[in-house]
């Protein structure tokens, strides 16, 4: 599968953010006295950049001369795309703020492709490490889950700050899973890139929920709001993602903010209490500790959290969580035995149970009919595909 990151070039000059006919539905616009509210609302600053938007908006020309365009809302020239109109600003694209100060969506400019750039010290282990995976010494095969980095560029205002240029991703589970087979696939891409990566030395170290993401363009072919992620380009409509039992997405590790390089021969022994998963039994700043078992951990507490916990259909999975997740680091299953031992619980599973619905625990017995007259749907049109292709 492609590591390329989205694109959304049609032939057309448009931009990505506003691909959708200038044709408009009617509920985007308010009558005459509450489009007076919103203008007034919006000169007296509601829908101002924040501080951290003013940050990247300072970049934009820098950006641009790089060859990576911003959207609208931080441009030099921005005027609100809803002044003067009837237009409710919740349905223009340049309303909607960034929500994450570190990381911004851009386009680059040479093939309309949407592209996500991070804020980052550049003198920190992660350009480095992040750079050495997508690097020729590191081999381009699909068991690298790791993300690639596009470019690198040095921040023009700040010599200790680097923007990482990486493809757009989505987190993991948005939208939600909804097949027994998709999750046993998010854990098989996710053990596979783990495995890799304990291979070539290099340990995560904080590859929780929040550092794993997917690239969503199997689900969204007509793409996405790159913020409001369940909204059309233009952020005018809601979007209903196809199913990914039926169009396999790719899973990538993000973030390499903590994580550590062992040379051959070196012990991957570490310290600190850094991470997103405060359960590591070993975390320590006093006592080294292996950094691959505490990735085995982490990820094995994910699958149980994640799974185990939230959903009733996966008990097979218990053994292996066990066995990621032991107390004693050394009594923990290694990467790729883990690995191993999951081709064998996927193994035992009958073909035809991966297509069946997750089932939420807790769920009523309304939302099950309803979820499940969904899923039945949805089936009905896999079926209907197969007989006619």
């Amino acid at each position: 599968m492609s590591t390329d990151p989205p694109s959304h070039k049609s032939g057309s000059s448009a931009s990505p953010y506003t691909s959708r006919s200038p044709r408009l539905p009617y509920y985007v616009y308010v009558p005459d006295d509450l489009a007076r509210i919103f203008e007034e609302s919006t000169r007296s600053g509601a829908y101002s950049l924040t501080e951290a938007e003013k940050w990247w908006s300072a970049r934009e020309l820098f950006l641009s001369s790089a060859g990576y365009s911003l959207r609208q809302r931080y441009r030099s020239n921005w005027q609100p795309s809803w002044l003067g109109t009837n237009k409710n600003p919740e349905f223009c694209e340049d309303s909607i703020m960034l929500d994450h100060y570190k990381i911004l969506d851009a386009v680059r400019e040479s093939d309309d492709t949407i592209v996500s750039l991070k804020m980052t010290k550049n003198d920190t282990n992660e350009v480095a490490i992040a750079q050495y995976l997508s690097s020729s010494a590191v081999p381009k095969v699909p068991q690298n889950h790791c993300v690639p980095i596009l470019d690198v560029l040095l921040d023009p205002f700040e010599p200790d700050t680097a923007l990482m240029v990486m493809p757009y991703l989505r987190p993991f589970d948005d939208p939600p899973f909804g097949a027994i087979g998709e999750v046993l696939d998010f854990i098989g891409q996710t053990l596979e890139g783990l495995a890799f990566l304990h291979r070539h030395r290099v340990a995560h170290r904080d590859c929780a929920g929040a550092n794993i993401m997917m690239d969503g363009r199997p689900l969204y072919p007509q793409g996405h709001h790159p913020v409001s992620r369940d909204l059309s380009p233009d952020a005018v409509y809601e979007l209903v993602p196809r199913s990914r039992s039926d169009y396999p997405v790719r899973y990538y590790f993000i973030d390499f903010g903590i994580s550590s390089y062992f040379p051959f021969g070196t012990p991957p022994l570490v310290l600190g209490l850094e991470g997103r998963d405060k359960e590591v039994p070993e975390l320590s700043k006093q006592t080294p500790y292996d950094a691959f078992k505490v990735d085995i951990f982490i990820l094995g507490n994910l699958y149980k959290k994640y799974f185990v916990q939230k959903y009733s259909d996966f008990k097979m999975l218990e053994s292996l969580i066990d066995g990621m997740t032991r107390q004693i680091p050394k009594e923990r299953l290694t990467a790729e035995e883990a690995m191993t031992f999951f081709e064998g619980i996927r193994a035992s599973i009958d073909p035809s149970q991966l297509r069946a619905r997750v089932r939420p625990r807790g769920e009523s017995t309304s939302e099950r009919m309803l979820n499940s007259a969904v899923h039945m749907a949805r089936e009905g049109v896999h079926r209907v595909k197969k007989l006619v292709t």
